[in-house]
């Protein structure tokens, strides 16, 4: 990924955090000599060394892809940056994201152990807190017919760049009276962007 060096994230943390709040993710890798890409929830483990997540077995992707070192895109907030915003009209648009690239080698999961303890950790992740809905309470038969459509894989972690591409580039004059814009459109992304320009501004 090209990233001019006042857009690199150096905090892992901040990186780890992307990972795990913009959890659906897009996985390239090669599939007959072709790029080729799946969009799905991608959960990292405690020690933030694998990612875990599984294919429909339909999809063809899986049956090449082990030992591939492939990348998972995790989109992070974005949002269009108007130059009438600025104090100037020598100005041309932009557009302000946050994103986390993650390169590894894929695993495929053979034990149903595993694979049920994946399946497991995904739903604790993303089931509301007061959710009555548990795995471990599905009827074992039916769960185990149902895993066997699915193909368990985990991509071990080589390489992670972050990018924040947050008007580092303009003087702080110009971030602010982004940041208050921002702020003053209610849609998600436009809040979470002007949130880390904030944060970024007061470092």
């Amino acid at each position: 990924m090209y990233i001019p060096s006042h857009f690199k994230v150096t905090d892992e943390t901040m990186a780890y955090d992307i990972m795990k709040e913009y959890s659906f993710a897009t996985l390239f890798s090669q599939h007959n000599g072709m790029p080729f890409a799946t969009h799905l929830p991608l959960i990292l483990n405690k020690e933030n060394t694998y990612l875990y997540g599984h294919f429909a077995r339909p999809n063809p992707q899986w049956k090449d892809i082990k030992n591939q070192t492939v990348l998972a895109i995790f989109h992070g907030p974005h949002c269009y940056i108007s130059p009438s915003w600025y104090e100037t009209n020598k100005a041309v648009p932009t557009w302000n994201y946050v994103t986390v690239h993650v390169y590894g080698e894929v695993e495929l999961i053979e034990d149903e152990s595993e694979l049920k303890g994946s399946l497991h950790e995904m739903v604790l992740k993303y089931e509301a807190p007061d959710s009555s809905y548990r795995l471990q309470d599905v009827d074992a038969e039916f769960l185990a017919g149902m895993n066997k459509g699915v193909q368990g894989f985990k991509i071990k972690i080589n390489k992670i760049e972050g990018k924040a591409k947050l008007s580092q580039n303009h003087s702080s004059q110009r971030q602010e009276l982004v940041i208050n814009r921002l702020e003053q459109i209610s849609n998600t992304n436009e809040q979470q962007i002007s949130s880390f320009m904030k944060a970024n501004l007061n470092k």
